[in-house]
């Protein structure tokens, strides 16, 4: 089933589904999430910060760790997520921190998550009203069981390049180590293949369709039984290639630590070029 939803059905969501709790998660490298969340939201959407809860502190683990999940499950009760919400993530395009907000809620054991393919900019094309009011929400009560998910270490993303496909989501030139902007060492994991993110989307930021996807990871031998992992520089930009898979019909595990991890092992290989 497709992670996705459109801006015409998320609007008839709200108005009719008493279990939906939408969550903004509008995140960006500089911490510009908090401005752009009181620049406008979906009305009634409360904040959820990526950098505090959907990740933990930068250091061991890379930039973006998983959380500790006492602080996610209290950060989602602070957002209104109950036991059995459904819950419906968005950011700006192309949903970076939305498709990260998916895949750790599902971690999580939060089984309906869902992702508004394009974005604000997507509701706000269709006609969605935008708030810049803040937003009270009446606690949740959500248990967080975690694990539901493959979450790879450094070990495990070695092991799928050799068994299976690990996907690097970055950029051809950080791949190649020709450019390194945020980590300080360039080069990708060695037998990993790049899938850049920007490959996956179409101009308005939204997912290309399922048939388009599947075409793409088919070139590089992936189908549904296929072992795949994602990486990227620190697990934010592979939850989307997570999510793009899941729209083609593979599910992929995430390197969470990706890059940002790898390389604080010296002894850990690093490969350059295509």
């Amino acid at each position: 089933m497709s992670a996705l939803i459109t801006p015409t059905d998320l609007q008839d969501e709200i108005a009719h589904n008493p279990k939906l709790v939408v969550l903004d998660v509008q995140y960006t490298l500089a911490g510009e999430g908090p401005a752009f969340y009181a620049a406008g939201h979906v009305p009634g959407a409360p904040f959820v910060n990526l950098d505090t809860v959907l990740a933990g502190p930068a250091g061991e683990g890379g930039r973006h760790p998983l959380p500790d999940v006492q602080t996610l499950q209290d950060g989602l009760r602070a957002a209104g997520v109950q036991t059995d919400s459904v819950v419906v993530v968005y950011d700006q395009q192309p949903s970076l921190g939305a498709a990260r907000a998916w895949w750790v809620l599902r971690w999580a054991g939060i089984e309906e998550v869902l992702v508004l393919d394009g974005g604000l900019a997507a509701w706000r094309a269709a006609g969605g009203e935008v708030s810049t009011e803040p937003v009270e929400v009446e606690p949740g009560d959500v248990v967080l069981d975690p694990d539901e998910l493959v979450a790879l270490d450094a070990d495990d993303a070695a092991a799928t390049a050799k068994l299976g496909v690990l996907v690097d989501a970055r950029s051809p030139e950080r791949f190649r180590g020709e450019e390194e902007p945020i980590d300080p060492v360039a080069g990708h994991i060695p037998g990993a293949v790049n899938v850049p993110m920007a490959d996956l989307v179409r101009e308005d930021g939204r997912l290309r369709p399922a048939r388009e996807l599947r075409e793409r990871f088919g070139q590089l031998g992936i189908d549904e039984v296929t072992v795949v992992g994602t990486y990227c520089g620190s697990g934010i930009t592979a939850a989307h290639t997570a999510l793009a898979l899941h729209e083609a019909g593979v599910e992929a595990d995430l390197y969470v630590g990706s890059w940002s991890d790898w390389i604080t092992d010296s002894s850990r290989p690093i490969a350059t070029g295509s």
